[in-house]
This record gives structure tokens, C-alpha cells and sequence, in this order.
């Protein structure tokens, strides 16, 4: 026998949440029921106030609550007598919720590639700061922290910093080629050395730890072959790093060159900075980030050193650890990254729900309150009471529309909360978002929840 899911619902969502499930019940195999409970705006329920009224069929298998229900879903649980679950927060995402194809948390935990966050300019910052910046860093998923030395003049104050991030509790690289500062860091504990070709080689050897293998001309890798074949002799450990070059300066053909030195070194450990593109591309960061982990996880790259000084970069670290997984994931299913997770999707949204003009006159015709619903669709901003359904691409357009039917409960207060929700229903319609009123829009992991204005609780209301 299929399952039997009792949906709870509110008066306003009735109708919407039928026409969902009658579209839905072909593609999933459940039997359903709707039962519409005393209240408007299903949001308001609390699982107190739907267990001491819900009556589920006796065939039911689950009890499906909106997703806004806040609390413990077990007092329902009591008298229900079956299992009670939250549904999605939109119902137009029921779908999804019970066809999604993401995997479960658990699947997206694995990764193979280290995270190297480097500080850039270290020799012109306080220890204070430095150690400030390492702790973000660290907490936003770096495994290394890199401390970014300048060429010029030597650091002496190189050892104080390695050792002081080591007493912070951090694993660090030093970037620089030169001995003189190497050689203090590695000293005071710097487990890595970014960078080493034929000007510091010899002095590599005598450092004790792992380095990175550079070439001395980057477009013909002169140089790489005889640095690996020296320090391998060795025994010092290393990864190689081919250098990735920004776009417009060679960055096709720098890519050629990892598959190259993988092609020569099969089993050698390998390095991508990636930082050349997204600190020098004005784009957003996020998805050249997923790109270029997803070439590192193919390719066998198993580190990659980022930096996110530049603004648009500026969340580069957590978006390496996000887009790590993902392709980690990806790579280890044989799928590409979509449906995987949606933390790295911020300008717009992976899909967005409309009523339609024709649900909206319904809605504003069944509504018996004055109460303003607003939404954002097809480019334009809806305002929707009882017998009021009013739309305008421009919010002060829209604004002055309800001015004109003179209206008797907007004060200076609810004014404010209208412009606010309607700047962010202006948000939504102008990237292609999806706008639900008194909820935060959807930036992927940059989401800010925001606190409920709208609804607020009467003595009656749950």
C-alpha cells in the first residue's frame, strides 16, 4: 500500500497547496489528505495549537506540517499517533522536497583537497592582525595558513610569526624564496615552503620539511624536471605547482601545463594557486572557485593555495571548503555538481516559484483581512489584500497605488516595513530570485535569517 500523507495547511494556502500535490501525485507514488486548520496564514501555527486540532485520517502514514512550524513536532507526534514531519517553507517546493536528488549531509562531509589561506603582505602587519586574520581563515575551512612574505628586503621578524601562529594552534606554510627567511621560519615550526626552483634548491635541502615545486620559466616548465629530480634525490618531499596564469596572460595554456606535469609525475603530489583568477577577474568569485576545485579533483591536485584579499574574493577560503566537497562528491559519483548542494548558488536562485495574476485576484477575493501580502513576480511587485490586488514594477509606484485608495491602518511604522519588504522584493525581481515577504532572501551560505515583522502573534493566534 502507498503512503498516506496528511498535510496541515491554512485557509490561504488551501488551494495552492492542492493544485501542487494534484500536479505531484503522477510522479510520486503516496496517497494524500488536507485538512485546512482555523487559521489565515499557516506560518502563525504552532505545534501545540495543530495538536489539539488536527485530525488525521486513520490510513495515514505521516503528518506533514508547513516548514515554518517552529518547535518540538513531538506533541503532535503524541496524538497523532504517526510520525510528523516539517514540509518545505514554500509549497511550491513540494517537488523538490520529495524528489530532490541532493545527497545527505553525511555524503557531502568527504574531501581530499587542502585548503593553503594565505596572508598577503605579512611583513606590514601587526602580530595582532596576523593572528586575527589566521583565526577567520582557520575557521572557514583553511588547513594551512600561508604567511605571505614581500621580495625586497629580508623579514626578521618571519620566526616570531611562524611560532606565534604555531602557539595559536595553526599548521603554517611560509611563502618566499628566499633562504634567509626560509630557513628562520621552517625553524620555528612552518611545515611547507611556497616556493623553490633553482635559486633556493640546494638550500631546500637542508630545511627538513616539504616544499613547492616551481619552474624557473613558466611557459616551458625550464627547470621544473631538474628541481624534482634534485630534491627527490634528496628525499625531501614535495608538490609541484606549474603556475596558474591569469586570463589574458596565458591562463589556457597554464592550465595545459598541470595536465602536463601530471602526465610526467602520475603520482607526484601537486599545488594550484589559484588566486591569479580570482583576485584578477571582476567576477564574483564563488563559481570560478567551484570550476577550478573541480579541475583540481580531476586532475589529482590535491592542494590549492587562495588568498581573498580583493573584495569579490573576499569568502574565497569558505567557498573552497564548500566547492571541495562538492566535486569531491561529484568526482566520487561520476555526476556532475548539480542538485549536489546550494550553498555556492548566491546571485540567483536555483528556481523561482510564481503564482500568477489569476491566483493573485483569487487570493485578494477569498482574503477577509487588511493585512498586505506581498510577492515579486515577472518583474514586477504585487501588493494583495481583501479585495485589493495591486502591481507595479517600481516600488514608490506601487506605494503611491495604495496611497490613492486611502488607506486607514498604514502608519509611519508599517509605511517603514513596506519599503523595506518591498527593497527586497525589488531585489529579487531584479536577479531572478524568489521573494517570500518577512523571510531573508536566499544567498546561499551568506544567508542572514531575519526576524519576523509582519506576523504578529494576537491572544487567539497560536
Amino acid at each position: 500500500m502507498p503512503d498516506h500523507f496528511h498535510f496541515v495547511t491554512g485557509r490561504l494556502a488551501d488551494r495552492a497547496l492542492r493544485d501542487v500535490l494534484e500536479k505531484l501525485r503522477p510522479q510520486v507514488e503516496f496517497e494524500h489528505s488536507v485538512e485546512v486548520l482555523p487559521i489565515t496564514v499557516a506560518a502563525l501555527m504552532s505545534p501545540k495549537w495543530i495538536a489539539d486540532r488536527i485530525q488525521p485520517p486513520l490510513q495515514t502514514t505521516r503528518v506533514i506540517v508547513p516548514g515554518y512550524c517552529e518547535g518540538d513536532l513531538g506533541v503532535i507526534e503524541s496524538g497523532a499517533k504517526v510520525p510528523v514531519v516539517r514540509g518545505p517553507k514554500d509549497l511550491r517546493q513540494l517537488p523538490e522536497y520529495f524528489g530532490s536528488l541532493q545527497p545527505a549531509a553525511d555524503e557531502l562531509s568527504s574531501y581530499d583537497i587542502k585548503i593553503v589561506a594565505e596572508i598577503n603582505h605579512a611583513p606590514r602587519r601587526s602580530l595582532a592582525a596576523i593572528l586575527a586574520e589566521a583565526a577567520q581563515l582557520r575557521a572557514a575551512g583553511a588547513d594551512l595558513i600561508d604567511v605571505g612574505c614581500e621580495p625586497g628586503d629580508t623579514w626578521r621578524g618571519v620566526a616570531d610569526c611562524v611560532k606565534a601562529l604555531r602557539d595559536a594552534g595553526h599548521r603554517v606554510s611560509v611563502d618566499s624564496l628566499n633562504p634567509l627567511e626560509i630557513a628562520p621560519a621552517v625553524h620555528a615550526g612552518a611545515e611547507l615552503v611556497l616556493s623553490v626552483n633553482s635559486s633556493n634548491r640546494d638550500a631546500a635541502c637542508d630545511w627538513g620539511c616539504e616544499v613547492v615545486v616551481i619552474p624557473d620559466e613558466f611557459p616551458t616548465l625550464g627547470g621544473l624536471d631538474e628541481t624534482v629530480e634534485q630534491l627527490a634525490m634528496a628525499g625531501v618531499p614535495l608538490r609541484i605547482d606549474p603556475i596558474l596564469e591569469p586570463i589574458g596572460c596565458g591562463f589556457a595554456t597554464s592550465l595545459g601545463r598541470y595536465l602536463e606535469v601530471r602526465r610526467r609525475y602520475p603520482d607526484a603530489e601537486m599545488l594550484m594557486g589559484i588566486g591569479n583568477i580570482t583576485e584578477l577577474t571582476d567576477a564574483d568569485s564563488a563559481a570560478i572557485n567551484l570550476l577550478l576545485l573541480g579541475i583540481c579533483q580531476e586532475l589529482g591536485i590535491r592542494s590549492v593555495l587562495t588568498t581573498q584579499v580583493i573584495h569579490w574574493a573576499r569568502t574565497s577560503v569558505r567557498e573552497c571548503d564548500l566547492a571541495r566537497r562538492m566535486v569531491h562528491y561529484a568526482v566520487r559519483q561520476g555526476v556532475p555538481p548539480k542538485h549536489v548542494a546550494s550553498d555556492l548558488v548566491i546571485l540567483r536562485d536555483a528556481a523561482v516559484q510564481a503564482y500568477g495574476n489569476e491566483h493573485l485576484d483569487l487570493l485578494a477575493s477569498e482574503i477577509k483581512d487588511n493585512n498586505y501580502r506581498l510577492f515579486a513576480e515577472r518583474g514586477e511587485m504585487h501588493l494583495v489584500s481583501s479585495a485589493l490586488h495591486l502591481a507595479d514594477a517600481d516600488p514608490f509606484m506601487l506605494f503611491q497605488k495604495l496611497m490613492d485608495t486611502a488607506p486607514k491602518n498604514v502608519d509611519a511604522a508599517h509605511a517603514f516595513y513596506l519599503g523595506f519588504e518591498l527593497s527586497k522584493a525589488l531585489t529579487a525581481a531584479t536577479l531572478g530570485k524568489q521573494y517570500e515577504q518577512d523571510q531573508a532572501l536566499d544567498w546561499g551560505f551568506l544567508t542572514q535569517t531575519e526576524s519576523h515583522h509582519r506576523l504578529k502573534r494576537g491572544k487567539n493566534m497560536p
